[in-house]
């Protein structure tokens, strides 16, 4: 074999190495089709959307991040005891048939420890299922924004969720959905000035508009972004005025800046970091909202085992 084809081998072989070890199918929905505006989700819309039921209740909202492993608020967090917790996966409506519906109770509860519950800084958690679930075209595990991440102001993302409709009115029997858009946090500070216990932290990001948000019955469940095919979670619904005030966007936990956290919680399972906000460059209104990129370690494996081979073939 010559060394080009030996090269050629190599790489082959490298790349179907990584593709196994760390690619999954996250963040793709084959039955969303979404109209701007809509209001109940159809099934399969969302299937990495996880309903919390606490002491059989629907208590918040979550994401499947890998077939056994799920991503929610550290505030929906009652105990860290598992045996109240039952989560259901699939699920459209809270009551009446789901035919395309699984659940799971749960095995692990970790919160994470800089969790501040007055000022709902690190408001993040993360649920282990008592077994896996198996993935169908309505069971799927979301994307999660890698620590590169950029999202800028006025990015179109899509919240859900079975909160109440409404400050007055009461919680969603469908899963709902709503398309707003992300407010730079800078914007975000001076909307919250006036909210004494409200610091707008690099751990946050915002997003909203007047009539258009989250509301209590929504926390834990995700803030997610469509780049090219793939859906990338941005946030997690943390806290707001009630419900989509004018002026008062809502505030989710910023998911990028917990990739190192949470990939050393979850040991080893096969959780999907997408890079997002490179692909389009921002307009001059625009305000960029997260931290500097960097490259993430596997990424850099990468380049460091292809220099190897092409040093070893040339």
């Amino acid at each position: 074999m010559n060394s080009m084809a030996a090269l050629t081998a190599w790489i082959f072989l490298l790349c179907t190495v990584l593709t196994g070890s760390w690619a999954q199918d996250c963040g793709v929905a084959p039955l969303n089709t979404k109209i701007v505006g809509g209001v109940d989700a159809s099934a399969g819309s969302w299937p990495w959307q996880v309903s919390v039921h606490y002491q059989g209740s629907h208590t918040c909202g979550g994401t499947l991040i890998s077939n056994q492993w799920v991503l929610t608020a550290a505030h929906c967090i009652e105990t860290n005891s598992t045996s109240p917790w039952t989560l259901y996966f699939g699920r459209v409506n809270q009551s009446g048939p789901n035919i395309n519906e699984v659940n799971r109770t749960v095995s692990q509860v970790i919160v994470n420890p800089d969790y501040n519950n007055t000022l709902l800084n690190n408001d993040i958690a993360l649920m282990k299922l008592s077994s896996p679930v198996n993935y169908t075209d309505y069971i799927k595990p979301i994307c999660l924004a890698s620590n590169s991440s950029q999202f800028y102001n006025s990015t179109l993302c899509w919240a859900t969720g079975w909160g109440r409709l409404g400050n007055d009115q009461l919680p969603a029997n469908t899963l709902q959905e709503v398309q707003i858009p992300v407010i730079g946090n800078n914007q975000c500070s001076r909307d919250y000035v006036s909210v004494a216990s409200a610091n707008i932290t690099n751990n946050m990001i915002c997003a909203g508009q007047q009539g258009k948000g989250t509301c209590q019955g929504d926390s834990g469940g995700p803030l997610q972004c469509k780049q090219g095919s793939v859906w990338i979670q941005a946030g997690i619904t943390s806290f707001g005025v009630p419900c989509a005030l004018a002026g008062f966007p809502e505030v989710y936990t910023r998911v990028s800046q917990y990739e190192t956290w949470i990939t050393n919680q979850v040991g080893g399972a096969n959780v999907g970091f997408v890079t997002f906000g490179f692909a389009t460059t921002p307009s001059q209104n625009q305000t960029e909202t997260s931290t500097a990129s960097t490259v993430t370690p596997k990424l850099a494996f990468v380049f460091i085992l292809m220099s190897v081979f092409v040093a070893h073939f040339t």
